[in-house]
C-alpha cells in the first residue's frame, strides 16, 4: 500500500502517512489551511510552545514523521492522527477554525445523547450509511451485525479476553473457517486501504460473518473456555459451521459466496439496481 498520501482539507492538500496502522496528518499544513499564515511552520513552533508553557499534553501526542516536502526530499515534521489533530484545532485562534469547532461541539453533544437514548446511535447510524448510498436491506443486515459482533466482544471478555491483538486473532480464526480468508486477504481481495471491510461487504459476505460470529457466541457460552487456546478452538468451531454453510450456498448457486466487489466508487444501492 502506498503510506504517503495526500489528504483535500477544506479543499487544499494537507500531507499525511500511515504511521501505527492509522493516518497522521501534517500539523504544518492543518495550520496553514486554517491560519492562511505566510509561515505555517513558524505559526506552529509560536502555537506550540504556547501549549507547552499551558502545560498542554497535545504535542506530546504529535510525532515526528518523515514527509515529503516541494524539493521532492523527506524531512521530519511534526505529525498527528486525526484525535490530536481535532485537538490542536481547538487551540487555534482562527475564523477559518471556527466551523471545525462547532462541528465538533455538535458531535460531542449528540454522543451524549446517544449515551442517554442509544435508540439515537442507531437511527444516525443508518442516516449515515443512507447518505453514503446504502440500501435498505443492506443497511438492516449490517447494523444486525453490529448487534452480533458485539455479543461477540461482551461475551469473550467475560472469558477473559481483552487485549485488541487478541480480538483480531479470535475474529481471523473465524473468518479463516468461514470463507477461508483472514479478514486482512478478505480486504486485499476487495483492493481496500484503511476502508472497513464490512461496510464493502454483500449481503451474503454479511449473513455468513454474522452467523459464524452468532455461533461462536453460543458456543462460548456454553462451553465456557477458560485459556486463550480453547477460544481460539471455539472460534475455529464457530466460523467452521458458517463455512459448511457457505459452501453448500455456493454449491445450489453455482458461485462463489466471495467477492472482490467493494462500494468504492459506485455505492451498494446502484450496484444492488444494476
Amino acid at each position: 500500500m502506498e503510506e504517503n498520501k495526500i489528504a483535500i482539507f477544506e479543499g487544499k492538500k494537507v500531507r499525511r502517512i500511515v504511521h501505527n496502522n492509522e493516518w497522521y496528518l501534517s500539523v504544518v499544513d492543518v495550520c496553514g489551511v486554517l491560519t492562511e499564515s505566510i509561515d505555517a511552520g513558524a505559526y506552529w513552533r509560536k502555537l506550540k510552545q504556547r501549549l507547552i508553557e499551558e502545560g498542554s499534553e497535545i504535542v506530546t501526542i504529535c510525532h515526528r514523521l518523515k514527509l515529503e516536502a516541494a524539493d521532492g526530499k523527506k524531512y521530519e515534521t511534526d505529525c498527528a492522527n486525526t484525535e490530536g489533530i481535532f485537538r490542536i484545532i481547538q487551540s487555534i485562534p482562527s475564523p477559518k477554525a471556527e466551523p471545525f469547532k462547532r462541528w465538533l461541539a455538535k458531535v460531542g453533544y449528540e454522543r451524549v445523547q446517544e449515551i442517554e437514548n442509544p435508540e439515537l446511535a442507531q437511527q444516525r447510524m443508518k442516516e449515515l450509511y443512507e447518505k453514503k448510498g446504502y440500501s435498505k436491506n443492506w443497511i438492516d443486515q449490517r447494523i444486525r451485525g453490529i448487534a452480533v459482533r458485539q455479543d461477540l466482544t461482551d461475551e469473550w471478555r467475560e472469558r477473559g479476553v481483552s487485549a485488541e491483538v487478541d480480538f483480531a486473532i479470535l475474529s481471523s480464526e473465524i473468518s479463516k473457517a468461514t470463507f477461508n480468508l483472514t479478514p486482512a486477504e478478505h480486504k486485499k481481495l476487495k483492493k481496500l486501504e484503511k476502508e472497513n471491510l464490512r461496510d464493502h461487504m454483500t449481503d451474503l459476505e454479511l449473513i455468513f460473518t454474522m452467523l459464524g460470529e452468532s455461533v461462536t457466541t453460543e458456543i462460548s457460552a456454553n462451553e465456557k473456555p477458560e485459556t486463550f487456546e480453547q477460544n481460539k478452538k471455539v472460534a475455529k468451531r464457530g466460523g467452521g459451521v458458517a463455512g459448511n454453510a457457505r459452501k453448500h450456498t455456493e454449491k445450489e448457486l453455482d458461485r462463489k459466496v466471495v467477492s472482490k466487489e467493494n462500494y468504492l466508487k459506485t455505492p451498494e444501492s446502484e450496484k444492488r439496481l444494476k
